[in-house]
């Protein structure tokens, strides 16, 4: 504890008198200061006793003594002694009432007490204090490593808690709680996600305080990790303010969970290059080479099915990739569940959206004690994950999340430019099948570019419609180029070729049928599609052009105009 106006008057060699404030003594004392200035206050920063023997002040004066008392108290001086025998022989009356009104603690020094006993007594008690601190601070260390080699992280937070005498949790990149320390703790630390992914928007390192005395207790928030994106989180909750030992433990516990949750980079890279030679293998056709190399590292993924998923970083026209969602709902692809509140938290649309999507995956797979393997390869990620797994979820969560994150950012600004992230999802497959699994996410990767999505999985492919993936500017212009002349020999009133020609596709050649749709007489539609034949130079008993054909006509963006009428 730091030296206190009532530790001073109990010190037996000072001899203090305490004249009023009596009820105040408990307040700790940063300084001892002598001063002799009608108005010292410039000279303070709040805390101090403050010595003196009224040399330039009239100390039998009621109003200048309220006045410079209440100005000293305003300052924060935590007390004032007053030496007796050099300028009064003993404490004036007016100083006393004036002490009094305002609370103020006064001590009355005796002559025989210099003011450098004082200041010396204060002095050894605050570097006692700070040395009990260090000391205090060094045990906790020690204990706090001893329970993050023991126990890990759950230990570690164990100990602090009980040196802080409070509570403390652990959050993961994703902002969610991964443990608590008493468990009681948990809904306290439940409450402060928005808190914490707040706090990770800042530059790292970075702090906050929230919560105070209003509030159950006082949380302190800091990020654990060295890069750019912290990896977690730490809170630590207490009824107070940290002391000097408190703040010691906490300064370590963040240096012990930074060592815990960061990898050496040159684990990181072994790790990874284990990763993408375990890749290789698969898509190789190595399985039982890749489980050996793999060991039990990404064996547990090997043995069960798993999904593949290809993502890339591409730039985007943001009005293009709108007008395509709007064409993709007219054609009844399905839209995208609603995300969680958690996943809208971790969709950082800043910075590198790969780097993201690992975050957010491996989080997941940490959390669940799932094995994930994942290969950066330039401007791709190539991630192998457990099907149904929590790291699979967890992606269909970030892209739901970044699907809405870009639907708002359309609306404030469309028609600009956009780095956005397209992710493809294979089927579930197993290691001899992994080489068709990555043809499959490729597939669905560039379906996902092609429409303007975020993620498509293949068997979305599979199940939905063809006609979707018409919605490309090449596709449109080599429809609009092939069906131009029909348009055109319409234009001038001789016949309407477009309508008749989808009719008759429509009804697959039944001319009876495609007529009466059109209100003609079947020899007039006979006519109309022989002079299609000839305008397009193109034969329609041909299954290829009609074809073709058909699928210009769903894809051309020019609409036909009216049947004429025969």
């Amino acid at each position: 504890m730091p030296p206190t106006l009532a530790s001073l008057v109990h010190h037996s060699a000072l001899k203090l008198t305490v004249r009023a404030g009596e009820d105040r003594l408990d307040v700790p004392v940063r300084w001892a200061h002598v001063s002799e200035l009608a108005d010292p206050v410039p000279y303070m920063e709040g805390g101090e006793l403050l010595l003196m023997t009224a040399l330039k002040l009239d100390a039998e004066d009621p109003e200048a003594m309220r006045r410079y008392v209440r100005r000293l108290a305003e300052a924060g001086v935590v007390g004032l002694g007053f030496a007796i025998g050099v300028n009064y022989e003993e404490t004036p009356k007016a100083l006393v009432d004036a002490a009094g009104e305002e609370g103020l603690p006064l001590l009355e020094v005796p002559r025989r007490t210099p003011f450098l006993a004082i200041s010396k007594a204060v002095s050894a008690a605050i570097a006692a204090d700070q040395y009990r601190a260090v000391t205090a601070g060094f045990a906790a260390q020690r204990e706090l490593t001893r329970q993050a080699q023991t126990g890990g992280p759950e230990g570690l937070l164990a100990a602090l808690a009980a040196q802080v005498d409070g509570w403390a949790a652990l959050y993961d990149a994703s902002g969610a709680v991964v443990a608590t320390a008493p468990e009681w703790a948990g809904r306290r630390a439940a409450r402060l996600t928005g808190d914490v992914e707040r706090l990770r928007e800042r530059p790292a390192p970075a702090s906050s305080v929230v919560g105070g005395p209003e509030n159950e207790d006082r949380v302190e928030l800091h990020t654990i990790g060295t890069g750019r994106r912290p990896r977690a989180a730490l809170a630590v909750g207490t009824a107070a303010a940290l002391g000097t030992a408190e703040r010691y433990a906490v300064h370590s516990a963040i240096a012990l969970l930074t060592l815990t949750t960061e990898r050496s980079r040159s684990l990181q890279a072994a790790e990874q290059r284990v990763g993408e030679a375990v890749l290789r293998m698969l898509l190789a056709g190595e399985p039982d080479h890749a489980r050996t190399v793999a060991g039990s590292l990404y064996g547990g993924l090997l043995d069960a099915p798993f999904r593949m998923l290809v993502a890339e970083r591409v730039p985007v026209s943001a009005s293009a990739s709108a007008a395509l969602t709007r064409a993709e709902s007219r054609a009844g692809v399905p839209a995208v569940d609603r995300p969680s509140a958690a996943a809208l938290a971790a969709a950082d649309t800043g910075g590198d959206p790969l780097a993201a999507l690992a975050d957010v995956m491996e989080s997941a797979a940490a959390r669940a004690g799932e094995a994930v393997l994942v290969v950066p390869e330039g401007e791709r990620l190539v991630v192998l994950a457990a099907d149904r797994g929590a790291a699979a979820a967890a992606c269909g969560e970030y892209a739901a999340a970044l699907e809405t994150a870009r639907a708002g950012a359309r609306e404030k600004a469309p028609g600009g430019e956009e780095a956005e992230l397209v992710v493809g999802l294979s089927a579930p497959a197993g290691p001899i099948a992994a080489s068709s699994a990555y043809k499959q996410a490729e597939q669905a990767l560039s379906v996902a570019r092609r429409r303007g999505r975020v993620l498509v999985e293949h068997e979305q492919m599979a199940a939905g419609s063809v006609l979707p993936l018409l919605a490309d500017d090449a596709v449109r212009a080599f429809a609009d180029g092939m069906l131009r002349p029909l348009y055109e020999h319409d234009a001038t009133g001789r016949g309407d070729l477009v309508a008749s020609l989808r009719a008759w596709l429509s009804r697959h050649g039944q001319w009876d049928a495609a007529a009466a749709d059109l209100g003609v007489h079947r020899h007039t539609l006979r006519y109309r599609m022989r002079r299609v034949e000839e305008i397009l130079g193109r034969s329609l008993d041909d299954p290829d052009a009609r074809m073709e054909l058909w699928l210009a006509l769903k894809a051309t963006t020019t609409e036909p105009a009216p049947p004429a009428k025969p």
